[in-house]
């Protein structure tokens, strides 16, 4: 008997679809990241707007009033908001995740993710993805389009400030910007452009050839062609070196000219049509150099301080190598020796000399000080300048890292930050955002003005905000994701109530609807032995003296009496708070909350009790507050003992009605 045998094919597999945990995922990405980017990308132009507003207030007395063409304040705008851009990216980050993740809390979808078993840390990855790219893009504008930029704006800034002169006169003070004169004007009035105690002083081919003019008021004017300067004095007077004038007059007799006038109009040559410079004059400024330019005038200008050094020690400290010299020269005892007995005679030797000399030693002696002195002073300040320009090279090169690195660390707080207040729109966000970003421009300014001084390193200075900052956005996530109530201010105000002494009131109002009324007549009982029970604590526990120290802190006795009186208390107040007698609720709020371990302990947990305990400065303190308490309570129980003989006398007439 033949016995076929049979194969069974394994079924065929289906492919499932992907699960809907991955399709929700994937559709979450988009979700969050649109809320996110359209939100970015207001707040964006939102902050690059305030911050290019204080920028312009800044130069607005260089710009306004200058009769600059429409392409002009379209470059100083173009290139300035290039400048603040890795400034507004930090701040509109900042903005934009604390109300994208507030939003999602106060309408719950954030809640139903975290219900779904998704975690916040991967909730927020797509946007942390896309403020990577944006910190890169932050680097890349400070490395390639800001410095770039600032060259621009550099050019564009010092040639508006030549642009029309007659607006840039100060006060007080001399203005030599105009070729060939040397103008001061005591007081001048902007807006009728009148100057007022006018001094000029004109110097032409020699030093000789110099005369100055003094009038009351005066005005100066640009001409149509923007060729020439009018310079418009009135009632003044011209005094004028004459020899070097080739007059034919007598030298002798006729030193210098004056003249009086009482309207006078000169044309001073100065080409005032708007013109940029070029812009490469800026390329030894620190701000207009990219990393690797930066790198390279770090090295250069090292190279140029030691140099100099190696200079100075070689000019000044001849004299330790000479001396070192002679100890090795064989002769070198005769000389010493010689160079001694010349300081020692020298008195003596000074002494000889006739008045005369004395008093030509005495100035030669002086001017060579003071030389000295100028010359150490100059090289000081020369010094102290490159090494400035030095820390500069270095602040700029660790700016272009800190402030992309800003740009992680502000999302790393707001979203987080967002995700735990669950407030969003412009209200709570906008503050805590502007709180926040205060705080990192004042450490930050801060940091980078001490290291530019050099009281500070420059890496410590311009890393100091990130270094404070870093710790508070980890600490920040740790919370979010963990769901803490960190921000449950009601609790904070419940701690700094209990930490002052300050106590809650009782708020009892009557009732609309009343199902159960009180038994006033079993309350008359309770609340009598209630005070009898008050009375007793009073007596035995003897409140108004000084508590034990050791017990306070290092022997705690929880004080199951005052517990027990506060749970009774609180079952008066409940039961009493559904009567219809307002003088009655008006009692019931007066009455004191029992705290049951206020007078007993400092803190609820024992090794803190112990710490303060042993710090006795500190446990002073608090054994005095300690006392306060139990005089409080001491006070609260008198109270309590009254208002329970006022409410049985107000309840008395109740239970004596017919039913």
């Amino acid at each position: 008997m033949s016995v076929k045998s049979t194969t069974f094919a394994p079924p065929l597999r289906r492919m499932s679809p992907p699960t809907a945990h991955m399709r929700i995922l994937k559709k979450l990405d988009i979700f969050i990241l649109k809320q996110f980017c359209l939100l970015f990308a207001g707040t964006f132009f939102i902050c690059l707007f305030i911050l290019m507003m204080q920028f312009l207030w800044r130069y607005v007395d260089d710009l306004i009033g200058k009769g600059l063409p429409f392409e002009v304040w379209a470059k100083f705008f173009l290139y300035a908001s290039m400048t603040l851009v890795p400034l507004s990216l930090p701040l509109a980050l900042l903005l934009a995740s604390l109300i994208t993740f507030g939003n999602l809390g106060e309408r719950l979808e954030l809640l139903a993710m975290k219900a779904a078993g998704i975690p916040l840390l991967r909730i927020v990855r797509p946007v942390l993805l896309f403020v990577l790219l944006v910190a890169g893009g932050s680097f890349y504008f400070q490395n390639v389009v800001g410095p770039a930029s600032s060259k621009q704006l550099a050019a564009l800034l010092y040639s508006t400030k030549q642009k029309s002169p007659e607006m840039e006169i100060p006060e007080g003070m001399f203005y030599n910007e105009i070729p060939g004169y040397n103008l001061f004007v005591q007081r001048k009035d902007v807006e009728t452009g009148m100057l007022y105690g006018i001094l000029i002083y004109t110097q032409g081919r020699s030093f000789d050839d110099t005369q100055v003019v003094m009038a009351d008021s005066g005005r100066i004017q640009t001409t149509a062609e923007q060729m020439h300067l009018k310079l418009t004095l009135y009632d003044g007077r011209r005094f004028r070196n004459m020899q070097n004038t080739g007059s034919a007059m007598d030298h002798a007799t006729v030193p210098y000219m004056r003249e009086t006038f009482l309207e006078e109009v000169d044309l001073i040559p100065f080409d005032n049509n708007f013109s940029v410079m070029d812009a490469d004059l800026f390329n030894d400024n620190a701000e207009t150099k990219n990393l690797t330019q930066l790198n390279r005038g770090v090295d250069s200008i090292s190279h140029e301080l030691d140099s100099m050094g190696m200079a100075q020690y070689e000019q000044y400290g001849w004299s330790f190598l000479h001396r070192a010299h002679l100890e090795h020269n064989p002769d070198s005892a005769r000389i010493i020796d010689y160079a001694k007995a010349s300081t020692t005679v020298f008195d003596s030797v000074f002494a000889r000399l006739s008045d005369g000399e004395r008093s030509q030693s005495a100035r030669v002696a002086v001017a060579r000080a003071q030389s000295g002195e100028s010359q150490t002073t100059g090289m000081q300040d020369y010094y102290y300048g490159i090494n400035r320009t030095l820390r500069i090279h270095r602040l700029e090169r660790h700016k272009k890292f800190t402030l992309a690195l800003a740009c992680i660390i502000f999302f790393f707080i707001g979203a987080p930050l967002g995700a735990i207040i669950r407030k969003g729109g412009l209200g709570v966000p906008v503050v805590l955002s502007v709180i926040i970003f205060i705080f990192y421009y004042i450490v930050n300014h801060a940091g980078e003005v001490m290291a530019k001084n050099g009281e500070w390193d420059v890496a410590f200075g311009l890393w100091l905000s990130t270094m404070v900052l870093a710790p508070l956005a980890g600490w920040v996530t740790l919370k979010a994701n963990k769901d803490s109530t960190v921000f449950d201010f009601e609790a904070y105000r419940k701690f700094f109530r209990r930490l002052l002494g300050l106590r809650e009131h009782r708020h009892i109002s009557r009732k609309d609807v009343i199902l159960n009324d009180p038994d006033y007549a079993s309350l008359i009982g309770d609340l009598q032995r209630f005070a009898a029970d008050c009375q007793s604590y009073k007596d035995s526990h003897r409140l108004w003296l000084m508590p034990s120290y050791l017990r306070i802190f290092f022997r705690y006795e929880e004080d199951a009496e005052v517990l027990l009186l506060s749970t009774q208390l609180e079952q008066f107040v409940l039961e009493l708070s559904n009567a219809t007698d307002r003088h009655l609720l008006a009692v019931l709020n007066e009455m004191p909350i029992l705290e049951p371990d206020a007078h007993t302990r400092p803190f609820r947990k024992p090794w803190m009790n112990t710490v303060v305990g042993i710090f006795f400065p500190i446990g002073v303190v608090l054994w005095v507050r300690i006392w306060r308490y139990r005089l409080r309570l001491w006070r609260d129980l008198e109270l309590l003992q009254k208002q329970c003989t006022t409410i049985i006398e107000r309840i008395k007439p109740l239970t004596e009605q017919p039913q």
